[in-house]
């Protein structure tokens, strides 16, 4: 009997699909099934797909659909206990199976096991491991707070679970996972693997229609996920307005090639501070400070030269400290 299903959507992905592929049947736990949806690709990810020579593939065509259509196929068609989804243009660390199924079967009451995320360029490279997350058991109040699984790769979860909480909502697919996460959350307990095991691609190019749409979708996930929260949790809704519009500076302020980004950027700031002056504290607000300050003097890539110059001198600093 298969233990986990993997259900990878692909629309278009010729450039990454066999690399994740790749990852997948590298793993140390091995009794799983690879479930790729191809969503209506017109590229050569279906020739690619069939290239692969692995008894665990089983691939299923559609006319596009988007990823959580994609997804939701997926499910319709797993027959695993556990279930992993990997986007076309992510990678896992060998052991990201072993280590989350692992911590599922010694937390019976979980049903969501997540792990901490790396993050890479388009050419699979320059890796920054992202803030980790230590958070266990019922996290619905710190997942209303922000989304600390940070993307769509990450998760394993009970098939159990998944029969129970419905399909991933189309309506807000740029912000489809932190929506089925809530969700999740409501009724499920979350496990932690304290280690850095999905690699999430970021895309290139130009993005401020995207960031706009980002937007729009996680107000709506905001406000639905308070009509679903219970009422000793709805005090927390500024906290959550804060998280927001600081997740929507950094957007602008990643993405953005002129001025005008650099102004929504310095609208959701002020927006956060008005909200909760004591954020001016928190170390990464700073941050997001200091690039939108640069960005109003110097152009994206000097501000980035000088944040990566500045992060050196602070790495470096460390081992002195510690002295």
């Amino acid at each position: 009997m298969v233990t986990i299903s993997v259900i990878i959507p692909a629309y278009n992905a010729e450039r990454t699909i066999l690399e994740t592929i790749a990852s997948v049947q590298q793993q140390t736990f091995s009794n799983f099934e690879m479930i790729v949806i191809n969503d209506g690709s017109s590229d050569r990810t279906l020739e690619l797909l069939h290239s692969v020579a692995d008894k665990r593939l089983k691939i299923f065509s559609y006319e596009n659909g988007g990823v959580c259509v994609a997804r939701n196929r997926g499910i319709s068609h797993a027959i695993g206990e556990f279930v992993a989804f990997l986007d076309a243009d992510d990678l896992w660390t060998s052991d990201k199976l072993e280590l989350q199924l692992t911590a599922l079967q010694q937390h019976p009451n979980a049903g969501v096991a997540y792990s901490w995320t790396s993050f890479m360029d388009a050419r699979g490279a320059s890796l920054s491991p992202g803030e980790p997350a230590f958070f266990e058991g019922n996290v619905y109040a710190n997942l209303l707070v922000g989304d600390f699984i940070y993307n769509g790769s990450n998760t394993l979860i009970r098939k159990q679970a998944i029969n129970l909480t419905g399909e991933f909502d189309p309506a807000v697919e740029s912000c489809a996972d932190w929506d089925y996460w809530l969700r999740l959350a409501l009724h499920w307990h979350f496990v932690v693997v304290p280690k850095h095991q999905i690699y999430y691609r970021r895309s290139t190019g130009a993005m401020s229609s995207k960031v706009e749409v980002m937007k729009e979708a996680s107000l709506i996930t905001l406000e639905k996920a308070y009509r679903s929260a219970p009422p000793e949790l709805q005090y927390l809704k500024n906290q959550s307005l804060t998280s927001f519009h600081k997740y929507c500076a950094d957007l602008y302020l990643k993405h953005s090639t002129d001025m005008s980004g650099v102004k929504q950027a310095k609208q959701h700031l002020w927006m956060a501070i008005r909200l909760q002056p004591q954020t001016l504290l928190n170390r990464r607000f700073q941050k997001l400070v200091l690039k939108f300050l640069l960005l109003r003097l110097f152009s994206p890539e000097i501000t980035n030269n000088l944040l990566q110059f500045l992060s050196k001198i602070r790495a470096n600093r460390q081992p002195l400290l510690q002295r």
